[in-house]
């Protein structure tokens, strides 16, 4: 007990030395507290209820349960599952500092890149070396879309929004502009991850356009 009294008075004056073990927690659940941040990251689409914006832990979540729940649509034999929920819970933490960048902002995503790893160098860099590294590869592997749990995750962050945008009467389409053309060629990763998952959502995109939630050609 006394050993987490002194972790408690050093993480409110950072002054006392701690041995290794609190040290490591220390920075553990300073990371816990600086990603709640993330609650407060709005995003362009509704939640379906079309109550208020969603956040991007909700989104984080939601993709987190969808890679539980349409695994078997993941074309590769040998799949890592525990790796797909541990990216999609993890890639938007950069937002904190980032924020949240709209896939048809032309202008926001020039310099998203750049905004996004100088948020990861903070973020990840706030935790103990080993997980340091394993936050980094992580968020690096879903980003690169080079193995198939990451592509397979690159296909739920685009799905999702989908089904929000489609479910609210294509609102932040609807806001912003967005043609049918623009989200076939945003959205078409989806097929490199999950080929029927792509086939779901052209009809999707093509029953959105047929709806006038998208604007013309």
């Amino acid at each position: 007990m006394n050993r987490f009294k002194a972790l408690l008075e050093c993480m409110e004056e950072e002054a006392e030395t701690l041995d290794d073990g609190l040290e490591r927690l220390k920075k553990q659940i300073q990371f816990v507290l600086e990603v709640d941040r993330l609650k407060g990251i709005l995003r362009q689409n509704l939640v379906m209820d079309r109550s208020r914006q969603e956040n991007s832990v909700e989104h984080s979540w939601h993709l987190a349960v969808m890679a539980l729940l349409l695994s078997e649509y993941a074309p590769a034999r040998h799949f890592d599952m525990t790796r797909v929920v541990k990216m999609v819970l993890i890639h938007d933490i950069v937002e904190i500092d980032a924020g949240d960048t709209f896939v048809y902002d032309v202008a926001g995503n020039e310099d998203k890149a750049e905004r996004e790893i100088k948020a990861a160098e903070r973020l990840f860099g706030m935790l103990p070396a080993d997980q340091q590294a394993e936050f980094w590869a992580l968020w690096r592997e879903f980003e690169a879309r080079k193995t198939p749990e990451a592509r397979f995750a690159g296909a739920l962050d685009r799905l999702q929004p989908l089904l929000c945008n489609f479910s609210t009467d294509g609102d932040a389409w609807r806001r912003h502009g967005v043609k049918r053309g623009q989200v076939i060629e945003k959205n078409h990763i989806i097929e490199e991850g999950a080929p029927l998952l792509w086939d779901y959502a052209s009809c999707l995109i093509n029953e959105a356009a047929r709806r006038g939630m998208l604007e013309k050609e």
